[in-house]
């Protein structure tokens, strides 16, 4: 890897990374965060309901990525190409809307030894919250190699 490709990863990484948890934890509405995860199989939810506060959290999740990312890279002269950028942003999108409909991370913990862990809300812990946090993380650092190609 090129050091300017290296410098490239390393500034998408850091704008992704600081405008999720903007857009996770400012621009996201509670309505989003409330229902976002909501089945058809919990009594008084909606599969439905869950499936569009999700796609719209998911929708200004990626807007504020993006402006992160075309506004960090023009203030710190770094070029990237808006194909790679295109294509890491629609993993981040992706993931991230599967991540926050909860049953998948929570199948996935299950699989993987964390069946305890994930379902944890005590001593001033919630393990799906820090799960979900860490997932988006690693998915993150994906999109920015991708975008920085």
């Amino acid at each position: 890897m090129s050091f300017d490709r290296a410098a490239r990863f390393a500034v998408s990484y850091a704008l992704l990374r600081s405008a999720a948890d903007v857009a996770d934890h400012w621009i996201q509405t509670d309505h989003q965060a409330a229902t976002k995860g909501q089945h058809d199989h919990t009594d008084g939810q909606s599969s439905a309901a869950g499936r569009r506060a999700c796609a719209a959290h998911v929708a200004t999740y990626t807007a504020t990525q993006a402006a992160a990312l075309l506004l960090g890279t023009r203030v710190l002269g770094v070029r990237l190409r808006p194909g790679p950028v295109a294509a890491g942003l629609t993993v981040s999108a992706v993931t991230h809307y599967i991540a926050d409909r909860r049953e998948p991370l929570r199948r996935l913990a299950d699989a993987t030894g964390g069946r305890a862990f994930v379902r944890l809300a005590d001593h001033g812990l919630n393990g799906a919250y820090l799960l979900d946090q860490a997932f988006h993380h690693g998915i993150e650092t994906i999109a920015a190699a991708i975008a920085s190609a």
